[in-house]
């Protein structure tokens, strides 16, 4: 035991994750700061023990209790380390809030991360989802990621290039049982323009009066989105967006847009386009379902909402019957954005 973490053994996790699922853990670690990793990874009753880093447990499915080690990185600190003036580079650390952190950037003077405001969690989650709102994501402005290699038993950097970005993707994704990340480093053009061609941030903007609106006015008018948009974890237990919006390729988009004509479709990269899951899980008539305390949110067809008392297990099966319901009517498959501990979608 060190002064720098805690260990608690057999713990709840029901507060700790924002569908309030019941689950416990073998472990759970709280520390203070990165240089501790070695220790805890390395403790005899843990070293054998599989390892989830969960921050605010905003993107996270229990499906069961975890057999294993929780980390909880509490480390939090944010600094400019370099600036000549038009381009910026930020250091944050893993457990800095992430919507703190944009409300930081933007009082600094430095624009980019409005669109990506009250997205819950925190800042080391970022890279690994490659989160993204109102048609930006974070990796445009991801410089480098410092991560603890559990491959190598060391602290790596990566570039952007090597975090292996894609559409809610990364290297850490992909491989989530090698990386803890403890650093993000960003890069910040004083000069950046505003990012408003996502449907409703213009609209949003004009009824707020911002005709030539400031990243922080940008920042308010996507909080508001949100939040008419989104149910608050803090008054009904979800995670947010549970599916991905799928990518197609263009021409198989094309030919359901041409039988759906309402379909939101969007470009995404060359050759192929995104598809809106909402839109798809609405028409099959999801909104609103509840069958006990697992349901699907009136506000939002892409939440999954947990009404009490659901088990992961329920909410998981649920999650399957829209997705089932989806690929039997569009052909289309759905995939899920938060992590899902202890079963496969």
């Amino acid at each position: 035991m060190s002064e720098a973490f805690t260990l608690a053994f057999d713990a709840p996790l029901g507060g700790l994750n924002t569908l309030r699922i019941n689950a416990t853990a073998s472990c759970l670690a709280t520390a203070a700061d990165p240089d501790v990793l070695p220790a805890i990874l390395g403790h005899e009753r843990l070293r054998d023990l599989p390892v989830l880093v969960l921050g605010e447990g905003s993107n996270v499915l229990f499906a069961a209790d975890f057999q294993g080690l929780v980390l909880r990185p509490a480390w939090r600190s944010v600094r400019i380390s370099e600036d000549d003036g038009r381009t910026a580079i930020v250091r944050a650390a893993a457990g800095y809030g992430w919507d703190a952190l944009v409300d930081w950037t933007l009082a600094q003077g430095l624009p980019g991360l409005e669109n990506l405001a009250l997205i819950p969690g925190l800042v080391g989650a970022a890279p690994i989802q490659n989160i993204g709102a109102y048609g930006v994501e974070v990796s445009e402005f991801i410089n480098a990621v410092e991560a603890w290699d559990r491959a190598q038993g060391r602290f790596v950097r990566l570039d952007a290039d090597a975090c292996g970005f894609g559409y809610r993707d990364s290297t850490f994704k992909r491989e989530p049982d090698r990386w803890i990340v403890s650093t993000v480093e960003f890069r910040f053009d004083r000069e950046r323009g505003p990012a408003l061609d996502y449907a409703g941030v213009r609209e949003e903007l004009a009824t707020l009066g911002n005709t030539v609106p400031t990243p922080t006015q940008v920042a308010s008018a996507v909080r508001r989105l949100r939040r008419r948009k989104l149910p608050d974890p803090a008054s009904i237990g979800n995670a947010g967006s549970f599916f991905k919006n799928p990518v197609l390729a263009s021409e198989r988009a094309a030919e359901l847009k041409a039988a759906n004509p309402s379909l939101p479709v969007y470009p995404a990269g060359k050759s192929a386009s995104k598809l809106s899951a909402a839109w798809l899980i609405e028409a099959c008539g999801w909104r609103g379902f509840r069958d006990a305390d697992a349901g699907i949110s009136a506000q939002h067809a892409l939440v999954l909402v947990n009404h009490g008392h659901a088990t992961g297990a329920e909410l998981l099966s649920l999650a399957r019957r829209v997705a089932g319901s989806v690929e039997e009517r569009f052909g289309v498959r759905l995939e899920p954005e938060p992590r899902i501990v202890g079963a496969e979608f």
